[in-house]
């Protein structure tokens, strides 16, 4: 298995060894960001000290959807486009062109968490994220999750405990999505005359 340094190799980001110091990006970071907002800024530290440090330009990728990996960023600076490839249905024209088959699923600032659910499941990337501007961010592997928690049980559970809160509530953003969707087609169905 690939070590974490070696993975981000592969995937063409500048490493530039570990955060140490997230409490350094000052207070917003620590108050705005979902995953960083309940920790002190000694946490924020030893959490940061267990990250390494990858930047990334303007128009790189960052993480490639299908792809594998098991880490995730958290976005200290800069900003993140996130998209995702739709599935064309067979008849569909072959001329619309590749821009028609991608859509975006959310731009992220600094604070934001990407890249969690692949590194939780080990599943293939659901989306790609490609750096607006140039981008800082932090990255844990799965491995340097589990060297957290042995080595700062209180910050690992606690950081554990963040990631699912944070799964959580876009899970339930996505159910609710979904159930506007459902409510406007059955508005529209209901609409439609019998044929």
């Amino acid at each position: 298995m690939k070590t974490l340094q070696e993975q981000l190799d592969a995937a063409g980001l500048h490493v530039f060894g570990c955060c140490e110091r997230l409490s350094a990006y000052g207070p917003d970071l620590l108050q705005t960001s979902q995953l960083l907002q309940d920790f002190t800024p000694a946490e924020a530290d030893i959490l940061g000290a267990s990250m390494l440090l990858v930047r990334a330009e303007p128009g790189q990728v960052m993480i490639r959807e299908g792809e594998a990996g098991d880490w995730m960023m958290l976005v200290l600076k800069g900003t993140v486009d996130v998209t995702k490839r739709l599935e064309l249905p067979a008849d569909a024209d072959a001329d619309a062109g590749a821009e028609a088959a991608v859509s975006r699923v959310a731009v992220v600032r600094a604070g934001a968490a990407v890249g969690d659910m692949s590194m939780l499941d080990s599943e293939p990337r659901y989306a790609t994220c490609t750096a607006i501007e140039a981008v800082e961010a932090g990255v844990w592997g799965r491995h340097e999750i589990a060297l957290l928690i042995r080595d700062h049980p209180g910050v690992g559970a606690k950081l554990l405990v963040k990631i699912t809160q944070m799964m959580a509530q876009r899970l339930r953003n996505t159910s609710n999505q979904l159930v506007r969707i459902l409510r406007k087609q059955a508005a529209a169905a209901a609409e439609t005359p019998a044929r």
